[in-house]
């Protein structure tokens, strides 16, 4: 999978794309990231690529030329890409979103500065995508993390596929709490039930624990969560404080 970055500040993005899973995965050859320096598709000798905006206010816009210039000159000759513009007036990024931008060949990811972009940039994206209710100081934060979201999800980047099947927000619901040695810390004992061996005890013991959890810290995501009746009549009974 190849991820494509246009930006302003293609330094951002050296030391994070050279770490961990994914600096593995492009020694496997399994994902691929290449970063375009913005002020390459400059009109000016200064390299411009913002102004101020029309109508006054406080701060700068990008300009449109270098932006549609650079988006059709990284996107167009690859297949299936995808041109993402990182805005928090975007669809918010979910699970679901990264699985499916998982399956695609290629993602053109457009990083935004200063005030925003020249709204006629966006008739050249294909969505806009946010990665929360907040605003930090340019795209190129959430262009790292839609490509860790999105490149764990690729086939091969993580060693075993049961390692982001059981994570939050997969099944609709927040993950099981996680133990490991000691088997008793500070007078906090592992719950006995993981020392059964009893493994389908466990799963249950799991599932219930996932919904517990997401009731007191995620309420909103029952509503969505895929569950059996009796799964339903079980939370009614329990106090949101039960473990």
């Amino acid at each position: 999978m190849q991820f494509h970055i246009i930006t302003i500040f293609p330094e951002w993005f050296a030391s994070p794309l050279s770490t961990s899973l994914l600096h593995k995965a492009q020694g496997k050859g399994i994902l691929s990231f290449y970063v375009h320096d913005l002020r390459d598709y400059a009109l000016d000798k200064h390299r411009s690529t913002d102004d101020t905006p029309y109508g006054g206010g406080w701060g700068m816009v990008m300009t449109p030329e270098p932006l549609v210039t650079a988006i059709e000159a990284v996107s167009e000759p690859l297949p299936d890409s995808r041109r993402i513009f990182l805005s928090p007036q975007g669809q918010p990024l979910s699970q679901a979103k990264t699985a499916e931008l998982a399956a695609c060949e290629a993602l053109t990811l457009v990083c935004g500065r200063y005030e925003g972009v020249d709204e006629r940039v966006l008739a050249f994206v294909d969505e806009e995508i946010s990665i929360g209710d907040y605003i930090v100081s340019g795209g190129e934060v959430a262009a790292l993390v839609l490509i860790d979201a999105v490149a764990r999800l690729v086939p091969g980047v993580v060693g075993r596929k049961e390692s982001t099947e059981d994570e939050s927000f997969n099944a609709g619901l927040l993950e099981y709490p996680q133990y490991t040695r000691p088997e008793a810390f500070r007078g906090m004992p592992v719950p006995p039930v993981l020392l059964s061996g009893h493994h389908a005890e466990i799963s249950q013991w799991r599932r219930q624990q996932s919904l517990i959890r997401t009731r007191a810290r995620r309420p909103d995501l029952l509503k969505k969560a895929d569950l059996s009746p009796e799964e339903r009549r079980w939370l009614t009974q329990r106090d949101d404080t039960d473990t």
